[in-house]
Formats: structure tokens, sequence, C-alpha cells
């Protein structure tokens, strides 16, 4: 009997194979370091912002780094599933990561302009990796990108409306 290499198995839960799988999994390392980079970007926000609404904006970029956080380890343990490892150092996050860091200090409006202006590079590699999940038959990465869409596009709502 010749012995089956991982390329070979089929995930026996969801019955995909490795190879129908490697394309969702190159697009959530890349939403993974998306929101890596942007949960850092949150957080120093969070501990910088000054100013007349630093008690609102202190609290809100709290409420989305918390929730980016919870979001980051799904994805990771989607990845997980799939039977590979998700990125473990900033490096690598920050060097696949279409969102950049912030190096400068900004007030607060610049900071969420900053954060709306992630949202769209998120959104778009969201959707990348829905479509993918999508062509594969991946029910549970796409209810799982559903979500973090219809909660980004909220998100992103209350804040353009906060800059008006």
């Amino acid at each position: 009997m010749e012995k089956q290499t991982i390329k070979d198995k089929p995930y026996k839960k969801l019955g995909f194979t490795y190879l129908d799988t490697a394309d969702i999994v190159v697009r959530l390392k890349q939403v993974l370091a998306n929101y890596q980079v942007h949960y850092h970007k949150l957080r120093k926000y969070h501990w910088n912002v000054e100013g007349p609404d630093f008690f609102e904006l202190h609290e809100e970029f709290e409420k989305d780094y918390n929730d980016v956080m919870q979001k980051t380890d799904e994805i990771a343990e989607r990845i997980r599933v799939f039977g590979l490892k998700p990125m473990m150092n900033m490096k690598d996050s920050i060097h696949l990561s279409n969102i950049k860091e912030t190096e400068k200090e900004l007030s607060g409006i610049a900071m969420v302009r900053e954060i709306l202006s992630d949202y769209e590079i998120m959104h778009e590699d969201l959707l990348d990796a829905l479509k993918v999940s999508l062509d594969t038959g991946d029910s549970a990465t796409e209810l799982m990108l559903n979500q973090f869409i219809t909660d980004l596009e909220k998100r992103n709502w209350m804040y353009t409306s906060w800059c008006k």
C-alpha cells in the first residue's frame, strides 16, 4: 500500500483536500496579518489619543481592539482547522499586511480617518477571502467572513458619521 502525503489526504470533518484549502489559507493569512497590524494600531491609538475627544475615542478604540483580538483568534483557529499554522511573529504580519503601521503622532480625528482607511483595505481582503471560500464551498469560513464584513461595515458607518 502506498503511503499518502498530506496533499492527498482529505480533511475528514470538512471533506476538503489540501489543494482545496490552499487558496483559502493564503487569503486567511492575509486577513490575519491585516487584523494583527490593525490590532496594534488600535492599541497605540487607545494609549495615545489626546484632546477633547479623549474619553469617547479612548473607549471606542478599546472596544475595537478587543473585537479585533477576538477575530484574530477566530481567523488563526480557522487556519488550524485546515491543518496549517498561522504566522506567529509581528515581522511576518507586518510584511504580509496591506495595512501599514502609523509612525507619527496623530490627532483623534486623524486616528479615526486612519482606521477608516484600514477598513477599506480590510474590506477588500475580506471580500477576496470570501470569494475563495464560496468558490471552494467552504461554508464555515464563508459564515465567519460574512460576519466580519457585517461588523466592519457597521463600524465604518459609525466612524464615518462621527467624522462629519
